[in-house]
């Protein structure tokens, strides 16, 4: 949307959205890019810079990828130029759980060197802000053993945000669907379970101590089911995310400082076009669970 054509450059949506930020008095993390965004599949590299299709299975390196690199980064740059001087900005954020396979439906990566090259970019652009990272906290053991598995040669995001980063961001979502069939599903949550505490315990720990600042980047506050978009039954919520689990899944996190040697910058909630959408079907139960987080907090 930004660059639909070679040379071309439409920041008119991206103008109003940061308007209308500074405005309600917000402060805001801009996501660069430039390969693997967050709203995928709606938005992704353009056809022009992509040329041939990534090769599953492979890391993108630089050196053999130097045409998606190059252009990735003047788009940076053009992006970081119009709007370094906004005050509402306090940070950028580069790629999206950056070196991990883009969901189950590619598994082609990025190379550190690829994301390393990328986070020069933006320092060399904006030297006196911070770089954002994020990357998928596993809180289950078979989505751990399979997250390790396909990113042993070089560590997960985690592991890239902690070397790379200014600010860890982690990916915080307890509770999962696996597979369903008709009413029924099977669901992942082993998010209390001491072994997985004590790994989260070590992740967030190690960031802390190589000196990085630490947030949520995404805090589970709508149904992750075993369908791309979050059913939406009326009468119903999904049992991935209810609003009761919203809250939850806050306070959770909250209690990961107690006792520790870092606090974590903020806390944000992923889902609030769910809750619209609830609220426009006559269901405003997620609306009132995150405002209760608000005069409670």
């Amino acid at each position: 949307q930004l660059e639909p054509h070679p040379g071309g450059f439409r920041p008119g949506e991206l103008d109003r959205q940061l308007d209308a930020a500074e405005q309600a008095g917000k402060q805001v993390i801009v996501g660069l890019g430039a390969v693997k965004a967050f709203g995928y599949p709606e938005f992704f590299v353009p056809g022009y810079h992509l040329g041939r299709p990534l090769r599953e299975g492979s890391l993108v390196r630089p050196d053999e990828r130097r045409d998606l690199l190059d252009g990735g980064i003047a788009f940076v740059h053009r992006v970081i130029e119009r709007y370094r001087d906004r005050d509402c900005i306090i940070a950028w954020q580069v790629e999206h759980e950056a070196v991990d396979p883009l969901g189950m439906e590619h598994s082609w990566r990025l190379a550190e060197a690829f994301v390393a090259s990328e986070v020069e970019a933006v320092r060399a652009a904006d030297p006196g802000r911070p770089v954002m990272m994020n990357g998928f906290l596993a809180t289950s053991t078979p989505v751990a053993l399979q997250q390790w598995w396909r990113t042993r040669d070089q560590g997960d995001s985690l592991a890239v945000a902690r070397r790379l980063a200014d600010i860890v961001g982690v990916d915080f979502y307890p509770r999962h669907a696996l597979a369903s069939a008709g009413p029924l599903a099977l669901y992942l949550d082993g998010s209390r379970t001491p072994w997985q505490q004590r790994r989260r315990e070590r992740i967030l720990d190690g960031a802390a101590a190589a000196g990085r600042r630490l947030m949520i980047a995404e805090g589970q506050a709508e149904p992750w089911e075993a369908v791309t978009t979050p059913p939406s039954p009326a009468g119903r919520v999904m049992y991935s995310c209810r609003p009761e689990d919203l809250i939850r899944n806050y306070n959770q996190s909250m209690r990961w400082t107690e006792g520790r040697a870092f606090a974590l910058d903020a806390y944000l909630f992923w889902g609030a076009e769910y809750w619209l959408l609830r609220d426009l079907r006559g269901d405003p139960s997620y609306l009132r669970a995150f405002a209760r987080v608000l005069e409670c907090s």
